[in-house]
């Protein structure tokens, strides 16, 4: 239960300051400038909130971009009671009608897409072609999610019985709560939403303390729609604050699905909150991402992709590329290429379409950053490029740091299992495929590996029960960028969940075996006789 002591409304003092030009004319695009300093951070078919507000800051500049307030204990019950009040009518619209509503969130969300990707690049600090690739996402899958709504098939299953059929029944759950990461603020909640809708549930979201902006554009845009066609707001609704919120939504009988999208330590705590009251979970935790590169493999494709895997989103992805394992005959070449490529990333606002290297998302991961690099000066790692905070004229207040690539010394040790959110790509040359495998598969983390060969033996061998661990197995592709037409999502302490496509809809639906007689008589199954 939400008990906690709610403090008054109160503003930042170093709000007072009048927001940048470049802030401006991203979050009047969307019709959320904080005009009076704050912004309502709770909607459950109203805007409100009077909680101690979060503060939404630019990772670029520094810039306090907003105030949000979030939910006092009382709002907190009040929206759970107006979730479970529109599920119960919610849950009644047929589903193609469903999927019929969210094709139309789905146009309203084309229509805001470029304004929608500055916004992640502002609050978030991914790069404007990555923070519009995201909400990409978040529109294909509510394609995939309509045409899903008339095709949400059960089975009909032969009964050894005469005169009976078993028949396996998807229902929708309930109540279905998000709680999404800062370093995909708009795409986890699209992939969660879009199959949770159509199943015809009631969606909670709890976004970062630190990326609201995000979510409340988003929601605003989906509310919108929602009014359109006299669906109540809170099918669809939000509530913004800090751990307090997560834990009461972990906690709450009403809530039938938790899906958590973060940390391992956090992720665990989560699991165990949800599942002492026999909850659903649906966990998306840590990456640790390896690329293994063959020496047949094609470097014209592999030297890219391990690039954008290791810097892309600053090295802040579930599934960027932290560690690379090459092959002793070609590892010199991949190194040269690769470091050449690394001397030249253009580093900067990530508003600006020719950068592809934003800032990290607070002062945090620069810390981490710097801690790491520590260490690996320590034991005696190469440090091959990159390796230092930097600080960029024009942008001093700015998390940004140097892309990184290191050797280190031993694969004995224990930065090889640690996932860290920043742009640092450990090295280690190997002669035998079998050699990788097993590195790759050494980490407690199994979400996405990648490698790189035109062997067909190799693929073979990578895919296969002796090969990689993980839940994206990927092949002269990349470890990062997936399509939302899969399930996403990984095995062992990344959590065991899958979300977006494949079977991941399953998950946001409750299940019965329904055995139907339309016999005149009623024998037992496996013949067993109970007659008086």
């Amino acid at each position: 239960m939400y008990r906690r002591i709610s403090r008054p409304l109160q503003l930042s003092r170093s709000f007072s300051r009048a927001l940048s030009t470049r802030a401006t004319n991203v979050l009047s695009a969307l019709g959320i400038e904080p005009k009076h300093g704050v912004l309502r951070g709770v909607y459950d078919g109203k805007w409100g909130g009077t909680g101690a507000p979060v503060v939404s800051k630019c990772p670029t500049t520094g810039e306090h971009l907003a105030d949000i307030s979030t939910a006092t204990p009382t709002e907190f019950h009040e929206l759970i009671e107006r979730s479970r009040e529109a599920y119960h009518d919610f849950r009644m619209i047929p589903a193609p009608r469903r999927g019929e509503i969210l094709r139309q969130i789905r146009e309203a969300l084309a229509a805001k897409r470029d304004h929608l990707g500055a916004l992640v690049s502002l609050e978030m600090g991914k790069i404007l072609s990555e923070g519009i690739g995201e909400v990409q996402e978040f529109i294909d899958i509510c394609d995939y999610a309509t045409g899903l709504s008339r095709m949400m098939n059960g089975q009909v299953i032969a009964s050894e019985r005469p005169g009976h059929s078993i028949l396996e029944v998807p229902n929708p759950l309930g109540l279905v709560a998000v709680i999404s990461a800062f370093n995909f603020p708009v795409a986890v909640y699209g992939w969660n939403l879009a199959l949770s809708f159509i199943a015809g549930n009631a969606t909670i979201w709890k976004p970062s303390p630190s990326t609201p902006l995000c979510s409340i554009a988003v929601t605003k845009i989906i509310a919108g729609v929602l009014e359109k066609n006299g669906i109540h707001g809170a099918a669809a609704s939000l509530v913004t604050g800090d751990n307090h919120i997560g834990d009461a939504l972990c906690e709450s009988e009403h809530v039938t699905l938790v899906s958590f999208t973060g940390s391992e330590h956090v992720g665990q705590k989560v699991g165990k909150k949800v599942q002492h009251r026999f909850g659903k979970v649906l966990l998306e935790l840590g990456g640790n991402n390896a690329s293994i590169v063959m020496p047949d493999a094609d470097l014209s494709l592999a030297v890219p992709a391990v690039f954008f895997g290791a810097v892309g989103t600053a090295g802040q992805r579930c599934t960027s590329t932290r560690r690379l394992f090459l092959h002793r005959d070609i590892a010199p070449k991949f190194l040269d290429t690769l470091k050449k490529a690394y001397a030249s990333i253009p580093t900067g606002d990530p508003l600006v379409s020719s950068t592809l290297l934003g800032p990290l998302h607070n002062d945090r991961a620069v810390k981490n950053y710097h801690r790491q690099m520590l260490h690996l000066h320590d034991i005696g790692a190469e440090i091959l490029t990159g390796g230092k905070v930097a600080k960029l004229n024009g942008f001093e207040g700015g998390n940004f740091v140097q892309a990184t690539i290191a050797v280190p010394p031993s694969m004995d040790l224990d930065l090889w299992k640690q996932e860290l959110f920043a742009p640092i790509l450990n090295v280690a040359i190997f002669d035998e495929l079998e050699e990788a495998i097993q590195w790759n598969n050494s980490v407690p983390q199994g979400l996405s590996s990648s490698i790189w060969t035109r062997d067909v033996r190799n693929v073979g061998k990578f895919m296969g029960p002796a090969g990689s661990d993980c839940g994206i197995v990927n092949v002269n592709v990349g470890t990062s960028g997936a399509e939302i037409g899969a399930g996403f999502g990984g095995n062992k302490r990344t959590g065991w969940g899958r979300e977006s496509g494949g079977d991941s809809w399953k998950q946001y639906v409750r299940w019965s075996a329904c055995t139907v007689n339309y016999s005149d008589a009623a024998p037992l199954a496996q013949g067993v006789n109970f007659s008086l």
